[in-house]
């Protein structure tokens, strides 16, 4: 099924599913009907293998928070199947504009661990180089992320280049202004980007029912006139087909899509926070036996594409990886004083070059 055909019946102004789509229960047998096309076994297991080294990598960066070494972390634990999935359906042209809790997303991308923690270390607002492996910043205002896309993905339209954007964002950030404007210039302009959002089911504390009166996220995309999908957010071949066909029919003409994703988040909003304040444990224990992890593992290993042997490998492969970037991220940063003046203007005003002599006298 191509991307065009998987469209024909999400076109601008078909309605959404009531229910997200699937394609692996949570027991992780198949499903069928919904729709999408079924990715190959061995698609199902890169995604599966990412989503490992995902969760050890959060877990890592959570830990670190607690010892110092980081001065936030908004952990994206139960939302790998997102994160790995959407980034995934990327190709090399495409862009990635993520949010403070996309950090998995960013890893899975290719940006250096260490690269793409130094935000939430408190080094700098941006550790890696946005144009090498085309992500953009990591978005802090909800939001915000989401208008830089659709302007980024005007702009490569009108060059004639086939690149889409893909925006993730939370169903928080579906609340604000930044977010109507993106959803509706997208629209009118046919822009090649694509809005995944993660609905985990609080906006920090505040519930769906209590900031949306639609039926989904999901249906205000039918009111912008722009595509709109309902995936389940915990089954990453799900999302990785939903999202690549977003993408694929954006980068024909199709215009922007808008895909809700539902989902859960496991831990805190982030170290700051005290969950257990807004929810209960019965509901997070509900979202556990959902485990999008879990999920793959079971539907692989029942169709005989993973057995110990790959799954301890794929696990040491991942305890490797943190273990080399929490070495790294034990090393106090080398910090140059002058660099508070350095990138502000291209040339400093003469107040701003007394302040960094001050600055430096002191430092020497």
């Amino acid at each position: 099924m191509t991307a065009t055909e998987t469209f024909a019946g999400s076109s601008a102004g078909a309605l959404p599913s009531d229910e997200p789509l699937a394609l692996i229960a949570a027991n992780g047998s198949p499903v069928e009907g919904s729709g999408l096309r079924r990715p190959a076994d061995d698609v199902v297991l890169d995604l599966y293998s990412a989503m490992v080294l995902g969760r050890r990598f959060d877990a890592q960066a959570t830990a670190l928070t607690k010892q110092g070494r980081l001065a936030v972390y908004p952990s994206s634990r139960g939302q790998e199947a997102c994160q790995v999935g959407a980034v995934r359906a990327l190709q090399e042209q495409d862009w990635l504009f993520p949010t403070y809790r996309d950090s998995v997303a960013i890893v899975t991308r290719g940006v250096d661990p260490v690269a793409a923690l130094t935000l939430l270390r408190g080094n700098w607002h941006l550790g890696y180089d946005p144009y090498e492996l085309r992500v953009a910043p990591q978005c802090t205002p909800l939001a915000t992320n989401s208008c830089h896309a659709v302007g980024f993905a005007r702009a490569a339209a009108l060059k004639g280049e086939s690149t889409a954007a893909l925006v993730m964002m939370g169903d928080g950030a579906t609340s604000e202004g930044d977010a109507h404007e993106a959803f509706n210039f997208a629209a009118v302009w046919r822009a090649p980007v694509v809005f995944l959002v993660q609905n985990n089911g609080y906006a920090i504390s505040v519930p769906t029912n209590k900031q949306s009166a639609a039926r989904t996220f999901a249906h205000k995309g039918i009111g912008y006139g722009m595509s709109a999908q309902y995936v389940d957010g915990n089954d990453a071949a799900a999302v990785t087909v939903a999202v690549g066909d977003a993408l694929e029919h954006a980068r024909r003409g199709g215009g922007p899509t808008l895909i809700e994703a539902r989902t859960y988040r496991i831990e805190a909003h982030t170290n700051a926070d005290d969950a257990s304040r807004y929810r209960s444990n019965d509901e997070v224990l509900l979202w556990l036996a959902r485990d999008p992890v879990d999920r793959l593992d079971h539907y692989l290993s029942a169709r005989g594409s993973l057995d110990t042997f790959a799954r301890q490998a794929i696990a040491d492969h991942a305890e490797s990886f943190a273990e080399s970037f929490r070495q790294r991220m034990s090393v106090d940063p080398e910090l140059d004083t002058e660099d508070l003046f350095r990138h502000v203007y291209a040339d400093p005003p003469e107040h701003l070059r007394r302040q960094a002599r001050r600055v430096a006298a002191d430092a020497a």
